[in-house]
């Protein structure tokens, strides 16, 4: 490309509405899985909506079994590429294994499928390897903004104002743990093994509100269905419900309906299930 658009793109969440909303003609995902996005169940829709899905992936999807066209790409271990890390730092890394230590036979790294398939557009971006990426970004440099000198007014979804849970409700809160149900761990029994046992976590006031205590089974509600977990009391905000997105059933928000900083209900089980564990319901 000879200059970068001049004005914003969509970010997730838009790309998503104009895709179930019949905006796009066609659409590529790399790597992204269903319970990855914030709203799952929206993204499902775009999904089927969308005339033509290309998905750049590893494993079977949720995203490949409804793809026109799957292109497979390298993992992680077998290319050079940068991540970059909460703080906005980049960190490179080089391939960990070798095109002649590979087992099956080599496929392209995500960066140079998507060079390609700019190429074939012919709407060209130039970047045909790591280090090609790497001098762009470089060139590019940092991203400078003035300072912040007051914090915005806090919004909930969308920029609708923050809910106000009553007694016996909460905001639910949440967010992937590094070993959950994500399809690169699949078949990997000895690393399943490793998980953390999926807990709910609560505030000890607000569980005292709902009638349960730490170690007792929480049952967490909303319009899709129910998820119940062991509870682990935290010291975090009061009427708010914390859970693992990605770790029981088909995974939290989907289970319940509602996103994250959306309202469910909690309380203590009509019915203990007879053994400790989780428990979805639709």
């Amino acid at each position: 490309m000879r200059e970068l658009p001049p004005r914003h793109g969509r970010d997730t969440g838009q790309i998503i509405k104009a895709a179930a909303g019949g905006e796009l003609g066609a659409l590529l995902v790399g790597g992204v899985e269903v319970a990855d996005l914030p709203d799952p169940a929206r993204a499902v829709q775009a999904l089927e909506a969308v005339p033509f899905l290309v998905s750049l992936e590893q494993r079977p999807s949720e995203v490949t079994d409804r793809a026109d066209v799957v292109l497979p790409v390298s993992a992680v271990v077998e290319k050079s590429g940068t991540f970059l890390n909460w703080e906005g730092r980049a960190r490179p890394f080089e391939a960990a294994v070798k095109p002649d230590q590979m087992v099956r036979r080599h496929v392209q790294p995500d960066g140079r499928v998507l060079h390609m398939l700019a190429d074939h557009m012919d709407t060209p971006i130039a970047l045909p390897d790591v280090r090609a990426a790497r001098r762009e970004l470089d060139r590019l440099g940092g991203w400078e903004a003035a300072p912040v000198t007051a914090l915005p007014t806090p919004t909930g979804q969308g920029g609708a104002p923050l809910p106000r849970p009553a007694a016996g409700q909460a905001v639910l809160a949440g967010h992937r743990l590094l070993l959950d149900q994500g399809r690169l761990q699949e078949g990997d029994e000895a690393l399943a093994g490793t998980r953390h046992a999926p807990l709910a976590r609560l505030l000890a006031a607000t569980a005292a509100e709902a009638g349960v205590r730490d170690g007792q089974l929480l049952q967490v509600r909303g319009p899709a269905g129910t998820v119940t977990l062991p509870l682990a009391v935290t010291e975090m905000p009061d009427r708010v419900v914390w859970l693992p997105l990605n770790s029981t059933g088909g995974g939290a928000q989907r289970d319940l309906g509602p996103r994250t900083g959306e309202l469910v209900t909690i309380g203590a089980p009509a019915q203990v299930a007879p053994r400790l564990g989780t428990e979805v319901t639709g």
